[in-house]
């Protein structure tokens, strides 16, 4: 099985996100949810992509060492989990350390105290994180910020405060950006109209040249894809950021799905 993309050559980056869905005891789930029969097919997908970048949710310590050796030793991570200390749950992102070089990185909690890992405002029972990484591009020198995050599922209001504080972190870094990450909202929603307000970020669905792929609905809970439902798994770039190719991989590993969310995966150019 081929990318989704096809051949990620020449200048262009490959970022992509996904939320793996966190490993949950077996009296809790049902057969096609069980870590043990979806573990390998998720494997095999990330092997498979090898995105230049991608940012991950739901991510728990040991499912993040099956994935680090999946994408291979030239990956490395940033962000921890979401609680106090760093524990628990996290959204990090991997990047492929041959293309491309950390020169920042930052956890900040979404909440009133940004700088208290595991603080909760808004209304959202569970704390919530936005993990940041400034890279250079061995092969252009462009610079890019990437930030990856899970915005509340509970919470309308938690979603759209969350999504401001991501607005201006984007703003005050000053540089290209991609913002990645299981936002909970579908287009037309109150967070996303928050997120891309004043044109500072843009759906890169939306601005594609191409789309190789159907819209298909980004959360698909194990059953067959929908045509035009929902996209609630989001890849946002600031204008100047050229995006060449996207796409939402539905395919099937071997008949087993990896998590029941859909992957999302765009190429793009970021300028020098």
């Amino acid at each position: 099985m081929n990318g989704v993309l096809g051949e990620v050559d020449g200048d262009l980056l490959h970022v992509a996100t996904m939320n793996v869905r966190r490993p949950l005891p077996r009296v809790l789930t049902r057969r096609a949810d069980r870590w043990d029969r979806r573990r390998s097919a998720l494997m095999a997908t990330l092997s498979r992509e090898s995105p230049s970048v991608v940012g991950l949710q739901e991510v728990l310590p040991g499912p993040a060492q099956d994935i680090a050796a999946a994408l291979g030793p030239e990956y490395a991570r940033i962000g921890a989990g979401r609680g106090r200390g760093g524990r628990g749950e996290g959204c990090p992102i991997f990047f492929d350390r041959s293309r491309l070089e950390l020169i920042d990185q930052q956890q900040l909690a979404l909440s009133d105290s940004p700088d208290v890992a595991g603080s909760r405002s808004w209304g959202n029972p569970l704390p919530r994180a936005m993990v940041i990484g400034v890279f250079r591009d061995r092969r252009t020198r462009a610079s890019l910020t990437v930030i990856n995050t899970h915005l509340d599922p509970f919470s309308a209001r938690s979603r759209v405060r969350a999504a401001e504080q991501i607005r201006r972190e984007v703003r005050r870094r000053g540089l290209p950006a991609v913002v990645v990450g299981d936002m909970n909202a579908a287009a037309g929603s109150p967070a996303l109209e928050a997120m891309t307000r004043g044109d500072l970020l843009t759906d890169a669905w939306t601005a594609a040249a191409e789309r190789v792929t159907p819209l298909w609905g980004t959360y698909s809970g194990y059953r067959p894809p929908v045509r035009g439902g929902a996209r609630i798994d989001w890849i946002l770039t600031t204008p100047d950021i050229v995006v060449e190719r996207v796409g939402v991989d539905a395919r099937l590993e071997e008949g087993v799905a990896g998590s029941d969310h859909l992957p999302v995966h765009a190429a793009i150019e970021v300028p020098r």
